[in-house]
């Protein structure tokens, strides 16, 4: 049923599967039966294991209603339906999930610094360029010259074009010029790096402000997409983050990162749940090609 790439997933869920299933099995194992003590053993094993209060008080939730309905009474036979009631909650989102095939678009990508946000454009640069299209990256986080040195290293590695000023030069000028050769070469996906200073919000906001203007106005026939890369081993703290961008500006998707090591995994569900906003990427490892498009049922079967 999964391939090669599941394999990934499931190896970059190690330590979160340690943290949560051994856990899960440990309870029921020692559950003689069904009831309160065992729901509420289950519960705080979810909290604790970055799933989030509100999102696991609704997965005990699904999990009686659904042991009710099918009248289970054997503590051995609740695995199963935990995995079944996750795995539903999770799709409800995944319909927004539906990858777009809608070319030219315009991906703009935000996150604070030390995220993975130059590792994560660069591998979805690579991941475009492998199916076909034609990419180009704008390095418009100029505030730090690291981050224009960096993503030319990832444009290099990943065979695609880059449009970079100077340090410190105007980021919508960046998006500006990158849109026009967008258009002069026919590029079909142009990939904005952005700045990720959180702390000041004001500024933020201006700028992405402005460069959404900028894209509106010259390439408004674009399809634009906003995605927030989130550090998995940040736990419910990328939560909160995405609450504080998304008072700045409207985010479309989340990209998370560094899942590959954290015992934190379980953030993903309540991300889905909590934000009503779709987990499109995940990142499963270093190497170029472990960024993949999320999939809910894979997901919570490599959690398993």
């Amino acid at each position: 049923m999964f391939g090669g790439l599941f394999e990934k997933l499931k190896s970059g869920l190690a330590k979160t599967r340690d943290n949560l299933t051994d856990k899960v099995n440990e309870i029921l194992n020692l559950a003689v039966t069904i009831d309160e003590d065992l729901y509420e053993e289950l519960e705080e094993m979810l909290i604790t294991s970055d799933i989030g209060v509100e999102t696991s008080m609704e997965i005990i939730e699904g999990l009686r209603k659904k042991i009710r309905e099918e009248k289970i009474n054997d503590p051995s036979k609740i695995k199963p339906v935990l995995k079944s009631v996750i795995t539903e909650m999770m799709k409800e989102n995944e319909k927004i999930n539906e990858r777009e095939v809608t070319f030219p678009k315009v991906m703009l990508i935000i996150g604070v610094n030390g995220v993975g946000k130059t590792t994560s454009i660069g591998k979805m640069a690579s991941k475009y360029k492998q199916e076909g299209h034609k990419v180009l990256l704008a390095a418009a986080d100029t505030f730090r010259a690291a981050a224009i040195d960096q993503l030319e290293v990832w444009s290099n590695r990943a065979s695609v074009d880059i449009v970079r000023h100077q340090e410190g030069s105007d980021p919508a000028a960046v998006v500006f010029d990158a849109i026009q050769a967008s258009k002069a070469r026919k590029i079909d996906v142009l990939i904005c790096d952005t700045a990720g200073r959180l702390h000041n919000k004001k500024n933020l906001m201006d700028e992405l402000g402005k460069i959404n203007r900028i894209i509106d106005k010259e390439y408004n026939e674009v399809k634009k997409e906003t995605l927030l890369v989130l550090d998995a081993t940040t736990g419910q703290n990328a939560v909160i983050q995405a609450k504080q961008f998304m008072e700045v500006c409207p985010v479309d998707g989340i990209i998370l990162t560094k899942l590959d090591g954290t015992a934190k995994g379980g953030v993903v569900i309540s991300i889905n749940k909590e934000l009503k906003i779709p987990v499109k990427y995940i990142g499963v490892g270093e190497a170029i090609e472990d960024l993949q498009e999320f999939n809910a049922e894979e997901f919570v079967e490599a959690l398993f």
